[in-house]
């Protein structure tokens, strides 16, 4: 299963300059997906992190994977975002930092569901650079009502 920007934007409440997905390559319902998000020098944050060597900063890595794991269960649970719910991250464990990713570079987003227990969702996930692993991190996210 696939999904380009189109439904992305349907899912999820992100917009410029916080949306970072870009396509969705695959996806295994309850399992894992595999997404997309096209590094370039039109990022916002690349005027300050860094002006003489941009690099997307760990953290907005760390977003783009939440981002990804949220697509997988929202569409694992046939739910779209609205506005009376938000996907927040609950926790980050064990995040790595392994290469540099840089305007013009492919950070493929890998996210796999290792346990969903009252609510809460714990996500093994990686982002890839020509098939080397930029991050990587276990993560925690749950949906909660707002009002």
């Amino acid at each position: 299963m696939k999904m380009d920007i189109h439904k992305i934007l349907d899912m999820l409440p992100h917009r410029y300059p916080i949306l970072l997905v870009d396509r969705v390559l695959e996806i295994e319902l309850n399992q894992r997906i595999r997404a997309v998000k096209n590094v370039t020098i039109n990022e916002p944050f690349f005027t300050g992190h860094f002006p003489h060597r941009p690099v997307m900063p760990g953290v907005m890595m760390l977003e783009a994977l939440a981002q990804a794991a949220a697509l997988l269960t929202f569409e694992s649970q046939g739910i779209r975002s609205d506005d009376k719910s938000v996907y927040y991250f609950v926790g980050i464990d064990n995040a790595r930092f392994k290469r540099p990713v840089e305007p013009g570079d492919q950070l493929i987003l890998e996210v796999s569901i290792q346990r969903a227990r009252a609510g809460i969702y714990k996500f093994k996930a990686q982002g890839l650079v020509d098939g080397e692993v930029a991050v990587d991190a276990e993560l925690m996210c749950t949906m909660r009502q707002v009002t």
